[in-house]
C-alpha cells in the first residue's frame, strides 16, 4: 500500500536552542578510552574482549552514550576473516570423512550464551580468543531435548521416564556401564566470516542510492561473522501493583544473520542409525525451537540452507501480514560524530544517536503484552491482581516474582525495511513490513493451548485496531511540516486468503464496527477465563484508584473510554487528531502533557488515537482515552462528539435492559 498524504509547505529556517550563541564547553568531549590523549591503535582482528583492556572510566553522566560509541566501534572495526575462516575449515577437517556438516542461517539475531561484562553489557559467547561461537554443550543440549520431547510425545510419558530412555544416545553417568557415554561428538560451531547480502528486516527498498551502490556494498560486506550491537529496553514494569512506564535501554551484543556451521562426528562404535538420529534430533531442534536466549521474542531460530520451507513453523497457532508507517520500529541508536552535543543550560554532555529501523519481534511481543495487562487490569478484582501477574509472566515470560520462560512465541518472517524515515520533508512516509506469527513454546500445555490460541487471535486483531507498534504508537501516522515530517505509527492487516479476509474485513458503517469490536473484545475476556480461572466482569468493570488530572491508570476500566467517530480533517490531520491538537486543549502551541504526553520525564499520553480505513474512502478513527473521567480528557472526549459526523461508544459497554 502507498501513501497519498499531502506534502507539507515549506518553512523557513529556525534558530537552534541556544538562539546562535556559540558557547564553548566547561568539560571536555566524553571518550570511550582511558587516556583519551592516546588513544590505542585498535587492530582489524582485535576482538571485542581486548577493547574490555582499554574501556573509559563510567561516568554517571556520560556512561550510556560512551558504552554505545564502543561497542558501536568494536563491530565496526571488526575484521574477523581470517579467524573464522581458519576456525570453520578445522571443524570441517575434524569432522573427516566419517562426520557431517551443518550450515544453519540465522535469519534474524541470535543471543547464545555469554558472560555478564563490565556495567550489566551482556557479550555474546566467545571463545578462549574471544571470537563469537555456540558451544559444543550448548548443541548437545539442543539435541537432547529435542530428543526427551519427541519422545514424551510418543509414548505419553514424563520428562524423567524420556531422560533415561535418550541415554544411549547422548549418555548418563547414571546409566548401565555402556550407556554412559555419548555416541557421538558435538564440535564447537562457528560462524562464517561474511554474513549473507542482506538479512530480512534490513532488506527493502531504499531508494536510487541503495541501488547504484549495491555492487560496492558486497566489497564492503563486514567480515565479523555477524557480530551486531542491539538493544534491550523493558519500559514497562509494576509497581505497587500499578503498571509503571520506565525506559531503560541496554545495549548488548548478539549475532545478527549468522551462518553456522555444525559439525557432528560418530565415536567408535557409533551406528549410522544412531548417528542420523542425533543429527535429526539437533536440525530439528534447532530449526524448530532455536538455540540461546530470548527465543519467545524472535532471537536463536535457525534455519537449514538447503531448507526451502523457511516459512514454516511448529506449533503455530496464528499469522498476519503486515505494513507499518510511519516511524518505525528501531534498535539501538547509531551514534556519528554529530552525536554528542553540549547542553549550556545543564553544562553538561548529552548523546543522541541515531535510531536505526529495524523489523524487531519483540515491539510486537511487548505490544500484545501491553494490551494484555491494560484490557486485564479493568475488569478483575483488586485482590487478584498479584495473581494476574503471576499470569502474565507464564504467558510472555519474565523474571519476578520468579523466573518464567512463558507459553507463546513471536516471530517475524520475512521482515523488511521497505522505506527508511527520511530527513527529506519530500520522502514518503517510513514503511516496514513482514509476517507477525504467534506460536505455542515447546512448555506450553495441552490442555491450555486452545485456550490460548483464542486469545492470542483476539488480542493481536485489538492492538492493530487500537493503535500503531514503535515509535509514535499512540498516534496515527501523520505528516507534519518541521521534522520529523512523519510522526505516529499506523498497523495495516493485510490478507491472501478467505479465511484471512473473513477474520481482519471491516463493515463499513460505525455501526456495525462498533458492534463487531465489542465482540472482539467479549472473546478476549471469555478467553482470559477460561486460560486464567481469574474473575473477570468486563459488564461490572473495575474503577481504579485515581487520581486526577494529572494521573491516571493505564487500564480499560471503568474510568476508560473507547469511541468510534468521524468528521472532517483540519490541518491536514484526521479528525480525532485535529481535535486533540487544537488550540483549544493546547493553548500558545504547547501541547498539554495530560492529553498529549511529554518527553522529559517520560509521561505516555492517555489518548490512543487509531485510523481505520474500511475501503472505498470510508474512514473512522478508534480513541481511546484513560482516565477519562477528569478534565481535561473528559472536555476532550465531550468535544469529539460534538464536532464528529458520527460517534458511538465501544467501551463501557452498554448496560443491559432487564
Amino acid at each position: 500500500m502507498t501513501s497519498n498524504r499531502p506534502k507539507p509547505k515549506k518553512q523557513g529556517n529556525r534558530s537552534g536552542k541556544n538562539g546562535g550563541k556559540n558557547q564553548q564547553p566547561s568539560l571536555p568531549r566524553p571518550s570511550i578510552w582511558l587516556d583519551p590523549e592516546n588513544p590505542p591503535q585498535t587492530a582489524k582482528t582485535a576482538s571485542f574482549v581486548e577493547y574490555l583492556r582499554w574501556m573509559r572510566t563510567p561516568n554517571s553522566d556520560t556512561k550510556d552514550g560512551t558504552k554505545i560509541e564502543l561497542l558501536q566501534k568494536a563491530m565496526e572495526n571488526a575484521d574477523y576473516g581470517d579467524r573464522l575462516t581458519q576456525l570453520t575449515r578445522r571443524t570441517r577437517s575434524l569432522v573427516g570423512q566419517e562426520g557431517t556438516i551443518l550450515e544453519l542461517t540465522c535469519p534474524w539475531r541470535i543471543r547464545v550464551g555469554g558472560i555478564l561484562g563490565p556495567e550489566n553489557i551482556l557479550l555474546p559467547a566467545f571463545d578462549a580468543l574471544g571470537m563469537p561461537y555456540i558451544p559444543s554443550s550448548t548443541l548437545r543440549g539442543v539435541a537432547r531435548s529435542q530428543a526427551i520431547r519427541e519422545i514424551m510425545a510418543r509414548d505419553h510419558s514424563c520428562w524423567d521416564k524420556a531422560e533415561k530412555k535418550v541415554a544411549p544416545y547422548f549418555g548418563d553417568l547414571e546409566a548401565d556401564q555402556q550407556d554412559r557415554c555419548g555416541k557421538v561428538i558435538f564440535f564447537d560451531a562457528y560462524p562464517l566470516p561474511m554474513v549473507q547480502a542482506s538479512t530480512p528486516s534490513q532488506a527493502g527498498n531504499r531508494g536510487v542510492a541503495a541501488v547504484r551502490s549495491k555492487a560496492k556494498a558486497v566489497s564492503r560486506a563486514p567480515m565479523n561473522g555477524g557480530l551486531a550491537v542491539d538493544i534491550a529496553n523493558n519500559i514497562w514494569g509494576w509497581q505497587d501493583n500499578h503498571p509503571q512506564y520506565i525506559s531503560n535501554p541496554n545495549p548488548f551484543f548478539s549475532l545478527k544473520g549468522s551462518t553456522f556451521v555444525i559439525g557432528l562426528r560418530p565415536m567408535s562404535g557409533c551406528s549410522l542409525t544412531t548417528f542420523n538420529q542425533v543429527k535429526d534430533w539437533l536440525t530439528k531442534g534447532l530449526c524448530e525451537n532455536g538455540a540461546g536466549s530470548q527465543l519467545n521474542t524472535g532471537y536463536g531460530r535457525l534455519t537449514l540452507n538447503s531448507n526451502g520451507q523457511l516459512n514454516k513453523l511448529p506449533r503455530e497457532l496464528f499469522r498476519v501480514e503486515f505494513e507499518l508507517e510511519g516511524q518505525l520500529i528501531h534498535g539501538y541508536q547509531k551514534s556519528n560524530s554529530d552525536s554528542w552535543k553540549w547542553n549550556q543550560k545543564n553544562q553538561r554532555w548529552l548523546h543522541k544517536g541515531k535510531s536505526e529501523a529495524e523489523v524487531r519481534p519483540i515491539a510486537f511481543k511487548s505490544m500484545v503484552r501491553y494490551w494484555f495487562r491494560t484490557l486485564a487490569l479493568g475488569v478483575i478484582p483488586r485482590e487478584q491482581i498479584e495473581q494476574l501477574k503471576r499470569w502474565e509472566n507464564q504467558i510472555f515470560g519474565g523474571i519476578q516474582p520468579q523466573q518464567k520462560l512463558g507459553w507463546l512465541r513471536c516471530h517475524i518472517l520475512d521482515g523488511k525495511v521497505e522505506q527508511a524515515q527520511g530527513s527529506n520533508r519530500n520522502y514518503l512516509c517510513g514503511k516496514q513490513t513482514g509476517i507477525l506469527v504467534l506460536s505455542h513454546a515447546p512448555e506450553t500445555p495441552i490442555k491450555r493451548q486452545h485456550a490460548l490460541t483464542q486469545l492470542s487471535k483476539t488480542l493481536t486483531w485489538i492492538m492493530f485496531h487500537l493503535g500503531g507498534v514503535g515509535q509514535g504508537a499512540r498516534r496515527p501516522c501523520y505528516q507534519r511540516s518541521t521534522l520529523p515530517y512523519w510522526r505516529g505509527s499506523t498497523l495495516i492487516p493485510l490478507t491472501n486468503t478467505k479465511e484471512e479476509e473473513e477474520f481482519w474485513d471491516l463493515p463499513e458503517t460505525i455501526g456495525k464496527f462498533t458492534n463487531l469490536f465489542r465482540c472482539r473484545l467479549k472473546a478476549f475476556y471469555q478467553s482470559l477465563q477460561n486460560l486464567t480461572e481469574l474473575d473477570v466482569d468486563y459488564d461490572n468493570p473495575q474503577s481504579l484508584e485515581i487520581r486526577d488530572d494529572k494521573n491516571w491508570e493505564e487500564a480499560i476500566d471503568r474510568n476508560c473510554q473507547i469511541v468510534i467517530c468521524s468528521g472532517r480533517q483540519k490541518n491536514k490531520k484526521i479528525y480525532a487528531l485535529s481535535v486533540l491538537h487544537s488550540p483549544e486543549f493546547n493553548p500558545n502551541g504547547n501541547y498539554d502533557p495530560d492529553l498529549c504526553g511529554r518527553s522529559s520525564p517520560a509521561k505516555p499520553s492517555p489518548v490512543w488515537i487509531s485510523d481505520i480505513n474500511a475501503g472505498d474512502e470510508i474512514a473512522y478513527q478508534v480513541v481511546t482515552v484513560f482516565g477519562a473521567n477528569v478534565n481535561p480528557r473528559n472536555k476532550f472526549l465531550e468535544k469529539l462528539k460534538q464536532e464528529a459526523t458520527a460517534h458511538t461508544k465501544v467501551w463501557p459497554f452498554p448496560k443491559s435492559r432487564s
